[in-house]
Order: C-alpha cells, then structure tokens, then sequence
C-alpha cells in the first residue's frame, strides 16, 4: 500500500510555497494584532464531564467523500448544542476537503475552543490558524524532527495558541515536552489509515497521569468513551 502520508506531505509542502508566494510570512505577522489566548482546549477538556471533541471534515484518504456539501453553518451550532467541549477542524484541501475559511466561518457561530486539525510543518501555518481563530493547533511527531517540534510548539505558545500533540507509539514519547499542552493518541495508523482503539489504551500505561490525554479516531460508541476515561483520557475526539 502506498504511504498516504508521504504524498500529504508532499503535497503541503508544495501548498505552502504557492500561499507564500501570495501572502508572505511577513505579512501575516504585520496582519496580527492580538496574541492571547482567550479559549484554553486543555482547560475545557480538563474540566469537561463528556470530553468530546467534535470533528468537521468533508473527507478523508480512507473514506473518500463523507459529506461534499456539508455546511459548517449549520453543523458547528449543532455540534455546540450538543455538548461538545472543543472542535476539530480540518483545513487540508486537497486530502480532506477543508479549507481556514472553515474555521473562521465556525469561530463566528461558538464560543468553545477550536483546533486547526492539519499538517503543520511551517510557522507560517501557525499566524494562519491564529489569525483565522484557531486556539489550538496540532503537532504530529510522525511528520517532524523532534527539534522542529519543539521549535513549533514554542511559537504556537508566543501567539497564544496551545499545543496538541500527536504520537502513535512509545517511540514518539521523546516528544512530549513542557510547551506542550496536550497529548492525543491517534489510533489510526498514518501510513495505512487502518485504525486500532487498543492503541490509547497500550499508550495510556506508560504515561504520566500529569499529561492530558486524548484518544483520537475510531471511537464509535460511549462504552469506548467509559473505558478511555477510566484509562486516564480526558478528550475524545470524535471523527467520522
């Protein structure tokens, strides 16, 4: 099977040269005039009875079109409604259907924190989800050099926005470093996209009770949801 991820990547890579060509770094920084942080994802997480995190994503590499014509209009106010504690917003065009304008649009209709759901590997992208309403962003350690990670979260931290980071397995635990906030377990494999819920569990025993954790992918049901609090999870984010 091919490796998805290396084509994403390649492909941001080549995203992100055209958007500067357009919009350079330099005026995304003069273009930002407000770096607090006013909606803390940890927080909500931590003191959230249901922990969810509600996902908006078009589509995806192993499901193809979920839903061409969602509208975040109306899904976002009801994902609110419903108690969600945070969202996850994909802004991958190509890969997943998203775009920042998803994430503006969705910043206008709630008040609850939102993560840029995306591949960042550029500052560049970090003034971008600032500047379009993010409050989180997230790191995946498969696609970083653990110093570049670092060097990210950093910035994150110096606009105001907090750090979820990504591991799949105990290799990555290196990267879990003070600047960042939370600690997501993606239980889908990046280079197939096949998912394994026993993977937040495996992780969950070989990690201090002081990091949040969030199980991400292939939770269908609230007896999961029991079961990952009980192993020590406080955010569940909630996909396809």
């Amino acid at each position: 099977m091919k490796d998805i991820l290396k084509e994403i990547i390649a492909n941001k890579r080549f995203e992100i040269d055209i958007q500067k060509q357009s919009v350079s770094l330099e005026q995304l920084q003069n273009g930002l005039t407000d770096k607090t942080s006013h909606r803390s994802m940890r927080m909500a997480l931590a003191e959230s009875s249901s922990g969810i995190i509600s996902e908006f994503k078009r589509r995806s590499p192993s499901k193809g079109w979920i839903k061409e014509n969602a509208e975040i209009d109306k899904i976002i106010p009801a994902y609110t409604q419903a108690g969600a504690s945070a969202l996850s917003i994909l802004t991958d065009e190509k890969f997943f259907g998203g775009s920042l304008r998803d994430i503006r649009t969705a910043r206008t209709l709630t008040d609850i924190p939102i993560l840029r759901k995306d591949f960042v590997i550029d500052e560049y992208q970090l003034y971008q989800a600032k500047i379009a309403g993010a409050d989180a962003v997230l790191l995946i350690a498969a696609v970083l050099e653990r110093g570049k990670c670092e060097t990210l979260a950093g910035m994150a931290h110096e606009l105001g926005l907090e750090i979820l980071l990504e591991i799949h397995n105990s290799n990555e635990f290196s990267y879990i470093v003070p600047d960042i906030d939370m600690v997501g377990i993606n239980n889908r494999n990046l280079k197939t996209f096949h998912t394994d819920v026993d993977t937040s569990f495996q992780l969950a025993e070989q990690l201090p009770q002081s990091v949040l954790l969030v199980s991400e992918s292939g939770i269908s049901d609230p007896e999961t949801v029991k079961r990952l609090r009980t192993a020590g999870y406080r955010g569940f984010l909630i996909g396809e």
